[in-house]
């Protein structure tokens, strides 16, 4: 009976904020053109927040005509509605609210000591809205880092990006991350990238800082001190010695002037000199923190969380590398086992549930589907409506990413002996030319999958099939 009278009061004072009786506050929320004059009551905003309790007393407050006056030309008229709503009820709906407006709105409830909805802001960020840190990880990284009751969501974005490091690294705005916070990532011992790939960011980093060329052989003897002391702090960071030999002599030896002399001498020795151990203590290889090991030269451990989110039809991002709920069991590669259909069907008849990706020729472009069901039979359609493509415009980058479940599932998978996988009129035809008919869109949603319109087939470099095995 008691949460009836509660929930009667809640609707109450929402009444009473919407009918402003008796308001003695003026907030003007918003800067020009979009200030809005927002009324409010001081007992009910002091009593809920510490914050109004200091902004209307004595020292602070400004008054007209016996009103309190509030200017926060900082938060937006929206976001401030919301606050005061919850405020006023208890209410909260961030449902309708994206990312980044998401991620305003717990730096405007800290800034107004609105302690019981920062942990909650944070947790929905966390498990719903988590494809913000891809629109500006530089900045966001950077905002969070500013606010010390921001612990979870901070841990979040640096577990995050050691997860899939090109959401940070392949950002416009890297070059535009503070050194503390690039040397806290470099710090990282799960930080998922071959130490070659660090060394390059570090360096784009480090140009960029400097606006010098990355081409040493320009250098002037101005320039090549400008990059030592950008490099300085960060080259104990790097695990030079998990470099292999051919990147280290192009990629690293290349900028030995800018290196220290005893480093390059150590490497050189180190490289050259048969069974030679380093001659300093170094810091051990990263150990990316992953749950399973992943067999494939096509996708990376992040396309994994991915596709299980998919498969269980959650967002996007609601699986990480840690808790993910399926195993991927490479069953089939044609670099391995030969792009013919009889290998194909060797590998993946009778195996259940699949998952298969594929590389197009001459680009970085993923394409592929999931069948739940299998890939054993002739002229047979099988029908599921849980099936779906997917096309990575660039495959390094889960961003890239589209989806479409099948639309018509009596049309979802189709079977031949002699030709690999088929998913409505997107198919294999058992060698590396693959087409997509103008069918498929009858069955599937255009997700950009090269179609016959315009491509009438296309080369794959290579494909892989894996078993999907629930834990």
């Amino acid at each position: 009976m008691s949460s009836k009278f509660l929930e009667e009061l809640s609707n109450d004072y929402e009444k009473l904020f919407e009918t402003e009786i008796r308001y003695d506050v003026i907030i003007y929320a918003g800067e020009e053109p979009n200030i809005k004059e927002i009324h409010a009551h001081s007992n009910i905003l002091c009593i809920r927040s510490k914050y109004f309790r200091t902004a209307f007393s004595n020292e602070w407050a400004e008054k007209k005509d016996g009103k309190f006056i509030l200017k926060k030309p900082n938060i937006s008229p929206h976001l401030f509605d919301i606050i005061l709503r919850f405020i006023y009820c208890g209410n909260i709906e961030l449902k309708n609210l994206q990312g980044l407006d998401v991620l305003k709105l717990l730096i405007a409830v800290d800034e107004l000591n609105i302690h019981q909805l920062i942990s909650h802001i944070q947790e929905y960020l966390i498990k719903h809205q988590t494809e913000f840190l891809h629109q500006n990880p530089t900045g966001i990284l950077e905002t969070v880092y500013k606010h010390e009751t921001f612990t979870d969501l901070w841990d979040f974005c640096l577990e995050k990006i050691c997860e899939e490091p090109e959401i940070l690294f392949n950002s416009d705005k890297f070059v535009n991350l503070k050194a503390p916070l690039l040397e806290l990532l470099l710090k990282r011992d799960d930080l998922n990238m071959d130490e070659i790939e660090v060394w390059e960011g570090l360096l784009k980093w480090c140009f960029a800082q400097q606006n010098i060329d990355n081409d040493p052989t320009k250098w002037t003897k101005d320039g090549i001190t400008k990059i030592e002391r950008s490099l300085h702090r960060f080259i104990p960071l790097i695990r030079f010695y998990d470099i292999k030999p051919t990147d280290f002599f192009y990629k690293v030896y290349n900028y030995k002037d800018v290196l220290p002399q005893g480093l390059i001498h150590d490497l050189l020795e180190f490289h050259i000199v048969p069974d030679v151990k380093p001659k300093t203590n170094i810091e051990p290889s990263r150990k990316p923190n992953l749950n399973f090991k992943l067999d494939s030269t096509i996708i990376q451990s992040n396309h994994i969380p991915l596709f299980a989110s998919w498969i269980d039809r959650k967002d996007s991002s609601h699986y990480n590398n840690k808790n993910v709920p399926h195993d991927f069991k490479l069953l089939y590669h044609s670099g391995r086992d030969g792009f013919d259909a009889a290998s194909f069907h060797r590998n993946c008849d009778n195996k259940g549930a699949t998952i298969f990706v594929a590389k197009i020729q001459g680009s970085t472009q993923l394409i592929g589907g999931y069948n739940p069901l299998d890939w054993n039979g002739n002229c047979d359609w099988k029908a599921t409506k849980d099936s779906f493509q997917f096309n990575f415009t660039d495959g390094k980058n889960t961003s890239t990413a589209k989806l479409g479940y099948v639309k018509k599932p009596g049309h979802a998978i189709c079977c031949y002996y002699d030709q690999g996988p088929q998913m409505g009129g997107f198919l294999c035809y058992g060698n590396n030319n693959w087409e997509n008919d103008d069918v498929n869109a009858e069955y599937y949603p255009d997700i950009g999958i090269p179609n016959i319109s315009n491509t009438p087939s296309f080369t794959v470099e290579n494909y892989e099939v894996f078993q999907v095995i629930k834990k």
